[in-house]
Formats: C-alpha cells, structure tokens, sequence
C-alpha cells in the first residue's frame, strides 16, 4: 500500500509529508524497527515517545505537532488529525477489516425449531446451540461453541464470541428442612439490547424472574460473569476477568475494569469508574472514581 492512498482516504486538513510514493506498513511507535517504510499513530499522553522516531509516518494531534516544533522533531511525516487513535482504527477498518458476511449457519450448528430469526440476517458458527423460544433479530454473530439457553432475546447487531454461554441458570440456592441447598427455579430470561458486543468465555445468567439485561451498546470483554437479574445501562464497558453479582444494577457510561467483583444489590451510578480488581461492597455515586478492596473514593470525574 502507498502512502498516498491513505492520504487520499483521510484528506488531512493538514499534514507534513516529503514522498507519499513509498509503499508502507503498519507498526507501533514503540517498535524498535519502526522505519521509513512505517505508520503510526500517537496519543497526546505518549508524544515523548516521538523522540526517539527518526523516520516514517506519524498520525498524531495538533497538540503533537506543537510538540514536534518545540523540540525541532522533523525527521518524519505527519498527518495531522483532531483524534489519532479514532482516526487509525478508521484506516484499519477502511483497508484491512473485512465485512462481515450473513446468510450463514456452520453446518455443526444446532437450533431448535422454535427458534425465530432471518437465515439472511445471521452468522452462526461451529457447535452453536441455540435452545428454544430464542429470538435473534438482524446482523446478529455468534461464535463457535457458544449456547445460546431458551426464552433469550438478542437484538440487531449483536456480536457474541467463543465458548459463551447465554442465559444459563444462575446460582440461587435455599436451604431445606433438613439443611441441605436446593437450587431456585429461575424461569426468567436474558436480553441483550442493539449493537451489545461480547468477547470469548463469557457467561450471563438468566433472572429468577424477570430479565438480566445488557442495554444498547454495552461492550463485555473476556471472561466475565454476569449473574441473574442484573442490569446494565447503555453504553457502559465490562472488561476482562470482572464479576458482576446478582441483582446489581449499573447506569449507562460506566467502566468496569479488569479483575473487578462488585458484591450483589449494589448500585453503579451514571459516569463512575470502578478501578483494577477492586471490590465493590456498597453503593457507587454519579460520576465516582472508586478502587481498591474493598472499594473506596478516589476521585469524582
């Protein structure tokens, strides 16, 4: 690929460029062998890192290439953006990413015939299950070895990866006469709502009654657990290895970083932050920066 062909594609307002006729390719400013023939991109927190590029392409900010004046760094061409990093996925998807193709379902798969969806509108991958009364709408992905459990719902654009199971039975137990845990019926569902994207080894449980719900544009990275009857507001971010207890409740924009647990019936409100492997044991407030175990005050956004 030429370097002018991403410049035809961008049409940088501005830009710092000496040959555009070299083929490039794609590498980390942080790679050692990032040379004459490479692009990248830099964040306004890492311009330092610009010190040590003595060649190729740079798609950075305005703010960097302030930086790059001050401290006379002109070895290399820019191409000056507002968001570099928004800008760089943009090339990734424009030239490298390819559209994902429907009307497919992996021979290997199973699905009940109670199950309602459009063939036209699937991807369905090797060893799905998907048990009865499910419902998928349109553009849905599923990956290979997922199950998908009964009464489900899942909306347009859903992306679900690997190894996950939907709407399993949650872990709910009462003692009986003699003092031994029986299981509680749960006889609720899951829904997740429009553009809900789910990564590998993942595992939601259905509501004792009810819904446990991921709301739209909720994005959920690997191994996470989601118990019964939880809710999760619009656009909030779960990230890998955290566990969300029953019955919590968390509002739209929140972060939930890695290794994290947040105890069951806790609220997360609007715009908060839940740091590290913390673990949340009480209620959080609009806009908190809580971390720690257990969790404390940070900081408010």
């Amino acid at each position: 690929m030429k370097l002018q062909l991403i410049l035809d594609f961008l049409s940088p307002t501005e830009s710092i460029v000496t040959k555009s006729d070299i083929e490039i390719s794609f590498k980390s400013i942080e790679d050692a062998g990032f040379d004459a023939n490479s692009i990248g991109w830099c964040s306004d927190k890492n311009l330092g890192l610009l010190s040590s590029i003595k060649c190729g392409t740079i798609i950075l900010s305005k703010k960097g290439n302030e930086f790059c004046k001050l401290n006379s760094l002109i070895g290399f061409n820019q191409i000056i953006v507002d968001h570099p990093r928004k800008v760089f996925a943009s090339i990734l998807n424009n030239f490298f990413i390819k559209e994902e193709t429907f009307s497919f379902i992996s021979p290997s798969a199973y699905i009940s015939d109670s199950v309602h969806f459009d063939f036209n509108e699937v991807n369905i991958s090797h060893n799905v299950v998907i048990e009865d009364d499910v419902v998928l709408g349109n553009k849905v992905i599923i990956g290979a070895n997922t199950v998908i459990k009964s009464g489900t719902i899942i909306k347009d654009n859903v992306k679900i990866g690997s190894n996950c199971t939907v709407g399993g039975v949650g872990f709910g137990y009462e003692p009986n006469e003699e003092g031994n845990f029986e299981l509680i019926p749960h006889i609720g569902n899951v829904i997740l709502e429009d553009n809900v994207e789910i990564g590998n080894n993942f595992c939601i449980d259905r509501a004792v009654l009810g819904s446990t719900r991921l709301s739209k544009n909720v994005k959920v990275d690997n191994l996470v657990h989601i118990a019964h009857g939880v809710q999760i507001g619009q656009n909030s971010l779960i990230i890998a290895n955290s566990m969300i207890a029953g019955s919590v409740k968390i509002g739209q924009n929140v972060w939930v970083s890695p290794s994290s647990s947040i105890i069951q019936k806790v609220k997360i409100e609007d715009d908060s932050i839940i740091g590290m492997g913390s673990v949340v044991l009480k209620n959080v407030n609009k806009g908190e920066v809580v971390a720690g175990v257990p969790s404390k005050l940070i900081r408010k956004k």
